[in-house]
């Protein structure tokens, strides 16, 4: 009797919180889109990723992602690359895992992972996981960004629901992809 009269009480109380738009005690509300912490995106990754016949190291400090809706990620991560040759290391830096589709720069990106870095000529280079390029996307760079890190993903001050993926100032913007009807 006392323990229904408790979960009553509990039921009524966050009742009344919801609808006075307070959230109850300990309820924790998660809005969507939000960008991840490194140390969020740590514990989902991989610790190890495949990449044009070998598989390297991750570095989970420097990642981050997105959360696009429950469960729907972007994730970001830096890769040790130093078991692959010069050519390749100079246009894979990181690696890209997303579950849903994508724009970056006006490409748009389907599920999956992907190869990708930030190459000369103010560029940022996808390729798939066999080294091909799928695309080429013009990168810009953030001079008034502080403190810039090896990698990470922000909110884009200027246009909602925009994100940038930085390499130090350096930045691709990216979002969400409309759906496509047949």
């Amino acid at each position: 009797m006392i323990a229904r009269i408790t979960l009553t009480l509990i039921l009524i109380c966050g009742g009344l919180a919801q609808a006075s738009g307070q959230t109850a005690p300990n309820h924790v509300v998660v809005s969507y889109p939000r960008t991840i912490s490194s140390a969020d995106a740590k514990a989902v990754l991989p610790a190890t990723v495949f990449f044009k016949g070998q598989s390297a190291a991750i570095q989970a400090r420097n990642s981050g992602g997105i959360e696009f809706a429950k469960s729907r990620f972007l994730l970001a991560t830096l890769v040790d690359t130093s078991g692959y040759s010069t050519s390749v290391q100079e246009r894979y830096q990181a690696y890209l895992i997303t579950e849903m589709p994508v724009i970056i720069d006006g490409h748009r990106l389907t599920p999956g992972a992907y190869g990708c870095g930030f190459i000369a000529g103010d560029q940022f280079a996808v390729m798939d996981l066999g080294g091909n390029d799928l695309f080429v996307a013009a990168s810009k760079r953030d001079p008034g960004l502080k403190r810039p890190t090896p990698l990470q993903i922000t909110a884009d001050p200027a246009s909602v629901g925009t994100y940038r993926l930085y390499a130090g100032r350096t930045y691709v913007e990216l979002k969400a992809a409309p759906e496509q009807r047949p």
